[in-house]
C-alpha cells in the first residue's frame, strides 16, 4: 500500500491474495495474480514491471534446516529464473528482501554493518545469502539494478504468528489473549525490532532511490531489545503483569544481533520514525481495532 499511495501501479503475485482488505481509494492501483513460484511465467510477469519487489520465500528456518536441498531449489531457483527473465527483457530493478539476522550469523561486531562477513548458522540464512550472491552476480555481470534489503525483525498487526516467526508480534498476541508467553532461557537474547510501517517506508524509498554504488542496505532500528524488554514494555502498555513460561535455552539462538543503519541514513535519508515502545502501542491499537471490527 505504501507503493500505491505513492502513485505506483502495483501487481501482487503470490500463492494467496492479501488477507487485509484494500482501502477503497487504492482498489484501482493494486491488482493480484496467483502464481506458483516454481512454475511462474516470469517473462510475462515482469514484461511491464519497472520494479520487482521480491518478498516471496517458501520456507522457515526449521523447514529449511529439515531439507536444505529443497529449500535451495524452491527459493533460489525461482529467483534466478526471474533474474534471467529481466535480463532477457533488458532492464528493470529488483528489490530483494533478505534476512538481516541470519545471513550474518554470530556477529563479530555490533551493530552489524553491511560489509560484515556472511556466516549463516542455519540453512535458511544460507539460502538467503546464496540468493544475495546471485543478485550481486547479475548486477556485476549484466549491469542489472539489483538492490538487497537486509531486514531485521519486523513486527506489527498482520504478521502471521502461526509461522513460528516474530517474537514481538507473538508476545503481543499472547498478552492480549491473557495467554502464557514462552521464553527460551533467561530472556536476555537481544534482537533488532522494527515496526512494519517503518520497514515498508524504507523499502519504498529504496525502490525509488537513484542507482548508487552501494546496493545492500540494512533495515532495522539500530537498537537492541531483549525478550525480557518486550515483556516489560507490554506490561507497561497494558498495566498488568503478564504470564511468562520459561523453558530451556536454545543453542541455535545468537545472543545479540543488532544492525547498523548508518548506510540507510546517509544514502537513502531514512531512519525509523517509531521507537520500539511506540511500535508496541501501535500494534496493540491496530489489533484491538481489528478485533472490534471482526466482532
Amino acid at each position: 500500500m505504501q507503493l500505491a499511495r505513492r502513485g505506483d501501479k502495483v501487481l501482487l503475485a503470490g500463492r494467496n491474495p492479501p488477507a487485509a482488505q484494500m482501502p477503497a481509494e487504492l482498489t484501482g492501483q493494486i491488482g493480484f495474480e496467483p502464481i506458483d513460484l516454481g512454475a511462474a511465467d516470469w517473462d510475462r510477469l515482469v514484461a511491464n514491471a519497472d520494479v520487482v519487489h521480491h518478498y516471496a520465500w517458501g520456507s522457515l528456518p526449521a523447514s529449511a534446516n529439515a531439507n536444505p536441498g529443497d529449500d535451495l531449489a524452491g527459493n533460489v531457483g525461482p529467483l534466478i529464473a526471474m533474474l534471467e527473465a529481466l535480463h532477457r527483457r533488458g532492464d528493470g530493478r529488483v528489490i530483494f528482501s533478505s534476512s538481516g539476522g541470519t545471513v550474518y550469523g554470530r556477529p563479530q561486531q555490533l551493530p552489524v554493518p553491511e560489509d560484515h562477513v556472511l556466516a549463516p548458522i542455519n540453512a535458511y540464512g544460507a539460502g538467503k545469502a546464496t540468493a544475495e550472491i546471485y543478485l550481486s552476480l547479475f548486477r556485476s555481470m549484466h549491469g542489472m539494478d539489483c538492490r538487497i534489503a537486509r531486514i531485521s525483525n519486523p513486527f506489527g498487526a498482520g504478521q502471521n504468528i502461526s509461522r513460528g516467526q516474530g517474537a514481538a508480534t507473538t508476545f503481543i498476541h499472547h498478552a492480549m489473549a491473557d495467554e502464557p508467553i514462552t521464553i527460551w532461557g533467561s530472556g536476555t537474547v537481544v534482537r533488532d525490532y522494527i515496526h512494519i510501517t517503518d520497514t515498508a517506508q524504507c523499502l519504498a524509498i529504496l525502490a525509488n532511490a537513484p542507482k548508487h554504488a552501494e546496493h545492500i542496505f540494512n533495515i532495522g532500528s539500530g537498537v537492541g531489545i531483549s525478550l525480557n524488554d518486550i515483556v516489560a514494555g507490554l506490561e507497561a502498555c497494558l498495566g498488568r503483569e503478564l504470564k511468562v513460561k520459561r523453558t530451556e535455552p536454545r543453542p541455535i539462538d545468537v545472543p545479540v544481533s543488532v544492525l547498523s543503519i548508518d548506510r540507510a541514513r546517509e544514502i537513502l535519508g531514512w531512519a525509523p520514525s517509531l521507537s520500539f515502545a511506540e511500535g508496541l502501542l501501535r500494534t496493540l491499537r491496530d489489533l484491538s481495532l481489528k478485533t472490534q471490527f471482526s466482532t
